[in-house]
């Protein structure tokens, strides 16, 4: 747990949606914001815009991410690490293009790997810091239509817990936080009928918020929490019901037109 006045806190994926709400939350609490972006163009228009910094990242790039941090240090020590950076593919597994979705998994999970493994030495050493890493309810409950998407924050999930237990007493606290269907641009055209969605400023809420109390997993609502419960105890086959009931007979479902312009800024298919 950390004081958010005057901490040096770097958000990845900062130019837009949950990391733009994220990065001016913070800094409304006092926090010295960095965000990272690989478009840097957008991360600097939203650094300028709330008065924060910006720097170029790509955080499947172990070189780029190393040199956003030195950067975002600035000769100091870095409090805290939002982990945010993600997309999301749509559609059947079997029908999706095998690059893409190993990018997916670079930038979702293969990132948070890196990120996290890059601060908490230092963190440790000095017994203080705080790691938040952006999962999904998509980390509790699996989803047709989204395979590997659900396999990345399941995989962020398991990682956090894991390393939790390993720095139990260092002082460095690991947030894992999993909100529903956020309405960003990660999920334009998609069909979110019968879903519980947020808006982005209710996810960075959860965010700031646990860098006070530090509690190992938030689900955004809180009342979603008891959902991996249900996904492990309840048999398969009636839980593949209820998910057609949600989300429709066609995996992975979605508006083209409405979802284009998203696919072409990530360039994934």
């Amino acid at each position: 747990m950390i004081d958010l006045d005057g901490a040096r806190v770097c958000v990845t994926g900062g130019a837009r949606g949950i990391g733009r709400a994220t990065a001016a939350a913070l800094a409304e609490k006092g926090a010295i914001v960095t965000i990272g972006d690989i478009d840097i163009d957008a991360a600097s228009a939203t650094a300028d815009e709330l008065g924060v910094r910006a720097e170029a990242l790509d955080v499947t790039d172990e070189k780029s991410f190393r040199e956003f941090l030195l950067a975002a240090a600035d000769g100091h020590d870095i409090d805290m690490l939002v982990n945010n950076a993600g997309i999301q593919l749509m559609g059947r597994f079997v029908d999706s293009e095998l690059q893409a979705l190993h990018r997916e998994l670079a930038i979702n999970l293969g990132a948070v790997v890196t990120g996290t493994h890059l601060v908490l030495p230092h963190m440790i050493a000095r017994g203080r810091g705080h790691i938040v890493n952006v999962s999904s309810m998509a980390g509790k409950v699996s989803t047709p239509g989204m395979a590997t998407y659900c396999a990345s924050k399941f995989g962020v999930v398991a990682l956090s817990r894991a390393i939790r237990a390993e720095i139990v007493g260092t002082g460095v606290s690991v947030t894992t936080v999993m909100p529903a269907a956020t309405r960003t641009d990660l999920t334009s055209g998609v069909t979110l009928r019968l879903q519980p969605t947020l808006e982005a400023d209710d996810v960075a809420a959860a965010i700031v918020a646990s860098a006070g109390h530090g509690r190992s997993e938030v689900t955004v609502p809180r009342w979603l929490a008891p959902m991996g419960v249900v996904e492990q105890g309840v048999p398969e086959r009636l839980l593949l019901q209820a998910k057609r009931l949600v989300g429709g007979k066609e995996p992975g479902a979605f508006d083209p037109g409405g979802r284009r312009a998203y696919l072409d800024r990530t360039q994934i298919r």
